[in-house]
């Protein structure tokens, strides 16, 4: 005895499975889309990231050069012939050297320091300096004679002998108070004893340099994260006392 199938009920049985199936297909189409769309995303925002940090990169790059080149105009001028920029070092040259185992300058250096430095002070003020310039760090040097250690602390003296000079509010040619304020906020000291001395000249190994510490790239942040206040120091206390500790010798 045959069983005969009608038709229609295998139609309705195929008719039952297909919607299922069909969703399944445009439910991983759909995943799929959104997937690529994710991706895309991601990859424009790193990129915007990317191309911002290189642009921060280039503008500070830029700004730097501009502010050194700046600096090497004031350099040049005829009244300050010897300064030398090297790098992000301005080396004063004859023009601030010590006599053997002194720390004291002569009065005509002392002049120009007064002079010099209040120019410098003027160009880091300008937009592309003040953006990027963090401090300044006196250097001492020495020749190679005598002792490591005393030459170590002789150096130390003589850079601070260029900020009790910078900061002498009773001397005729004074710098201007709110230099004076940036000196004592923004200067630093530091002794190099034998390095970077100039071999069989002894007497031009004798000086003071300042160097330029300019900040370094960072993320954004907020005002809040105090790490990202690092590149500011916190303001010194003013006080009217300018004797300077340094002994004469």
């Amino acid at each position: 005895m045959f069983i005969l199938q009608t038709p229609g009920r295998k139609r309705s049985r195929e008719e039952a499975e297909k919607p299922f199936w069909i969703s399944f297909s445009d439910l991983m189409t759909a995943l799929m889309v959104l997937f690529l769309v994710a991706m895309a995303v991601a990859l424009m925002v790193v990129t915007q990231g990317l191309r911002s940090i290189e642009d921060k990169r280039k503008d500070r790059e830029e700004s730097i050069l501009t502010c050194i080149a700046e600096l090497d105009k004031v350099a040049r001028r005829p009244e300050f012939r010897g300064v030398k920029i090297s790098g992000q070092t301005i080396d004063f040259g004859p023009l601030a050297e010590f006599k053997k185992n002194s720390n004291q300058l002569s009065q005509d250096r002392m002049e120009f320091l007064r002079a010099f430095i209040p120019e410098v002070l003027d160009v880091a003020r300008t937009p592309h300096c003040r953006k990027w310039l963090r401090r300044y760090v006196v250097e001492g040097f020495a020749s190679q004679e005598g002792s490591y250690l005393h030459n170590l602390n002789l150096t130390l003296e003589r850079s601070q002998r260029v900020l009790c000079v910078l900061l002498d509010a009773s001397a005729p040619d004074a710098p201007s108070l709110a230099d004076r304020k940036t000196i004592r906020q923004q200067f630093l000291v530091g002794g190099s004893s034998f390095n970077d001395a100039i071999l069989n000249q002894p007497e031009k190994s004798r000086r003071v340099a300042l160097r330029l510490e300019f900040k370094e790239l960072r993320k954004e942040c907020l005002p809040t994260d105090a790490t990202c206040r690092a590149d500011e120091a916190p303001p010194i206390p003013w006080d009217d006392d300018f004797r300077c500790p340094v002994q004469n010798r």
